[in-house]
């Protein structure tokens, strides 16, 4: 009996010991005062073992036993919850914080900016590089139909809903999250007030921002927006073509960065020099500007421009004097250089 009392509290020493050292190397960071505070950034792949995980925060010098803070994670069932992504780190974090922020995923976030005019294939491939998602799981989800209309939009793929704007996002975000957050920005600016303009235009919702994103590839100065739109509206209430070549490059199967005459020839329904009327829907995701040079466009007469090779166009009223304008800044400009 004796010994046995004395073997349990023996016992209970050796484990009441190993819990205040465990206590010790996981609740206190390696470094207390600021001047020794170190930071550092570590990248966890997707797929990454829970081992391999620990060998890189074990390298940082942020934590004092490896074998205790394995035994933590698995203790707490963490190493199956770490999230991808970059983690900043620094030694004034103890190492059970460390374990927590992998946990709950608390990853550095990626700040995107989608510039006005990008493609739904551009802002995949943004999205790839800066690390979010890949393109081609952000393009797949864009086209599903099913996922299209959860987000009560009626067109084929989410071409011009996705909204230009500045976002934060994690590695490791759902490209279904992505979009929620950038179509969500653009039902947040396009109101029910403006929702209304467009059905007494005669417009639907997908048509104003077909025009939107046409008007967004033509031109980059704002002064110019409301009159090239004005140029479409007025061809469209003619019946003329609206011979646009940033749709005819939309629909070509591949581009060099060269429009060429056969290309104004090919058979697409974006191609603008051969079907008339809008195309079947955006080319781009337009900024806000140009949605609403779509819905109010100026008040002018011209059908005609051409580029002046400045980043601003010539507008004309009648062909004669279009064709004047095309001689006098493209085929005599061609002239002077070839």
């Amino acid at each position: 009996m004796f010994m046995n009392r004395w073997g349990v509290i023996l016992l209970v020493i050796v484990w009441s010991t190993i819990a205040l050292y465990g206590a010790r190397v996981m609740l206190l960071p390696t470094a207390e005062n600021e001047a020794d505070a170190l930071h550092t950034i570590i990248t966890v792949k997707e797929g990454s073992s829970f081992g391999k995980v620990v060998d890189q925060i074990q390298e940082t010098g942020f934590i004092r036993s490896r074998f205790a803070f394995v035994m933590f994670g698995k203790l707490m069932g963490i190493e199956d919850q770490i999230h991808p992504g970059r983690y900043d780190l620094n030694n004034q974090m103890a190492p059970s914080t460390i374990l927590n922020i992998l946990a709950t995923g608390q990853t550095i976030p990626y700040w995107v900016t989608v510039p006005e005019g990008f493609s739904m294939h551009q802002i995949g491939i943004l999205l790839e590089e800066v690390g979010v998602t890949t393109s081609k799981l952000f393009e797949n989800k864009a086209r599903d139909k099913k996922f299209i209309r959860s987000l009560g939009i009626e067109a084929e793929t989410l071409e011009g809903f996705l909204f230009p704007d500045t976002y934060r996002f994690h590695h490791g975000t759902s490209p279904q999250d992505i979009i929620k957050v950038m179509v969500g920005q653009f039902h947040h600016l396009y109101t029910a007030d403006i929702q209304q303009q467009t059905q007494k235009r005669g417009m639907t919702t997908l048509e104003l921002l077909t025009l939107a994103s046409i008007i967004e590839k033509e031109t980059g100065a704002e002064e110019e927006r409301k009159i090239i739109s004005a140029v479409f509206h007025n061809r469209l209430k003619r019946g003329m073509l609206l011979q646009s070549d940033p749709t005819v490059i939309y629909g070509l199967p591949a581009f060099d960065g060269n429009i060429r005459k056969p290309d104004l020839h090919y058979a697409s329904p974006y191609n603008t020099y051969r079907v008339r009327g809008l195309p079947p829907g955006p080319i781009a995701s337009p900024g806000w500007d140009s949605i609403m040079a779509a819905l109010e466009p100026a008040s002018v007469p011209y059908l005609y421009f051409v580029s002046k090779n400045n980043g601003t166009h010539y507008f004309s009223t009648t062909l004669a004097e279009h064709t004047k304008a095309v001689y006098r800044y493209q085929k005599r400009l061609n002239r002077r250089t070839s």
